[in-house]
């Protein structure tokens, strides 16, 4: 990343690095690699048994290997769309794309009633702080939700901008620094507003004394209050209980001292957050969590569930009743959705707000997910060598073959110097990727809805992608604030 300050405007303008998409030689994938040796073997091997004619008789063979490795379709080479065709067709053979609730055969005990690989997932209540921690056996991870509130950036000075990303980077340091966090997600989604807010409103402060404005004022609140949305954001943090072995057993071993851990880190966060300006709201409790799962499947049921505070509050009934994937889209309980991949961040420099367009797009249920995925120092500094080692060693190949030398390949080595000084100097490193949910009550709306969200983020001066056989997957990633991988 880099920084460009001016003296005059406090506001820094940052560049993000760009997506890696060398391969192990030249640009190639091991993928393309091997359906290339097995071309040029076929090659020789016919040339030194038939010669000519078996050549030509194996031509079949070599020229479809050649063409499968070099040829795109949807943005990859055709190669590389066998695994993701091969792991759809299995899931459509075994029935993995539809998901029906048991209404009779109860769930385990502690366990969330969600569909596909998220099933595992185990809920533990924390007994001293009263917060949901979701434990995935799998990943061996513990998760804790915690709400934020904000002021609204774009309506800041520049001087306080600045200022604000200064502390939000402090944060994300200190997760850099701990070396037990596996992932921290940070997710914006807008709600459809149940009016609640208004209402609570008028009864606190406006005097409804009979009057025609009174009454007019009322009934304006009744009707545009559960018309409107909501902005909501909350942050996950991931135990990396893997990492963490030593300190869990010294705390006692098992969920409790997982939990003991994970409370230490949340204590952290909420410090930092109040030191960055950030407000926590409190760490979510089972059932608000289960209101966010309910919310994320069933959108039209969320102005109901604010309304009544005690309905919907039970993670073992806050999954989906049905779920049917397709190949580009997802259909839950009320709505469809869609998963968009953020591929490409803004390649000039842009300012801290240049996602404006896309977080305060009007009128879509979305879902913006951040994921950071801490790196330690030490695995960082390897893979940034074995990067820079294979940018070079590519670089040395084209001189050789007399290839020229394009642009892309040179700002990707200049990234790849500038991360390891930002890493000599002493600053953490983190993976980051962006998945944006689109959800609408029907097909012709999801379109239109993932069209703007697209034209969205253009504006934001970002590169999106419509992910394919992988919904579900991407939508518990996207859309849940679990801290789950795609």
């Amino acid at each position: 990343m880099v920084t460009n300050t001016n003296s005059d405007y406090p506001l820094a303008a940052v560049q993000f690095s760009r997506l890696t998409k060398h391969g192990i030689m030249l640009g190639l994938s091991l993928a393309q690699l091997i359906v290339l040796g097995v071309a040029i073997l076929t090659v020789v091997v016919s040339l030194y048994t038939g010669g000519g004619m078996g050549l030509a008789w194996t031509s079949p063979v070599w020229t479809s290997a050649a063409l499968v490795a070099v040829i795109p379709a949807g943005g990859r080479k055709v190669i590389e769309w066998v695994p993701i065709l091969t792991r759809w067709a299995a899931r459509t053979y075994l029935g993995q794309l539809i998901y029906r609730r048991r209404v009779i055969k109860p769930r385990p005990a502690g366990t969330l009633a969600l569909p596909g690989d998220a099933a595992p997932l185990r809920e533990w209540e924390d007994p001293e702080t009263g917060a949901a921690m979701i434990h995935d056996p799998h990943a061996q991870t513990l998760t804790a939700i915690l709400g934020v509130s904000h002021p609204a950036f774009v309506l800041l000075d520049p001087g306080e901008q600045q200022r604000r990303v200064s502390g939000w980077g402090r944060v994300l340091a200190a997760a850099c620094r701990s070396g037990r966090i596996a992932r921290i997600q940070v997710s914006e989604r807008t709600l459809p507003d149940s009016g609640t807010g208004l209402a609570e409103w008028w009864r606190t402060h406006g005097t409804d004394d009979g009057s025609w404005a009174a009454t007019t004022y009322a009934e304006l609140i009744d009707r545009a209050g559960p018309a409107g949305e909501r902005h909501a954001t909350t942050i996950s943090l991931a135990l990396d209980m893997k990492a963490a072995a030593r300190q869990i057993r010294t705390s006692g071993g098992g969920m409790r001292g997982a939990a003991a851990v994970l409370r230490q880190e949340m204590s952290t966060l909420t410090t930092v957050l109040r030191a960055a300006e950030l407000t926590p709201t409190g760490w979510l409790t089972p059932g608000e969590v289960a209101v966010i799962l309910r919310s994320a499947y069933d959108p039209a049921a969320a102005p109901a569930l604010e309304r009544h505070g005690n309905l919907g509050r039970d993670l073992a009934t806050a999954g989906p009743v049905a779920v049917t994937e397709t190949w580009d889209r997802l259909r839950s309980d009320s709505a469809f959705h869609a998963v968009l991949w953020v591929t490409e961040w803004p390649r000039s420099q842009v300012y801290p707000g240049f996602l404006a367009p896309l977080v305060l797009s009007n009128g879509i249920l979305r879902t913006l997910a951040l994921h950071y995925t801490p790196v330690r120092a030490d695995q960082a500094a390897r893979d940034l060598r074995k990067k820079k080692t294979e940018l070079i060693s590519d670089a040395a190949q084209r001189r050789k073959i007399g290839q020229v030398e394009d642009a892309a390949s040179s700002a990707e080595l200049d990234d790849v110097l500038q991360q390891e000084a930002d890493l000599t100097a002493g600053h953490g490193v983190l993976r980051v990727s962006g998945l944006v949910s689109v959800s609408a009550q029907t097909v012709d709306e999801l379109d239109a809805a993932v069209a703007a969200v697209e034209q969205a983020a253009i504006q934001a001066n970002c590169e999106t992608r419509r992910l394919v056989g992988q919904q579900a997957v991407s939508f518990t990633a996207a859309a849940l604030p679990l801290c789950r991988s795609v």
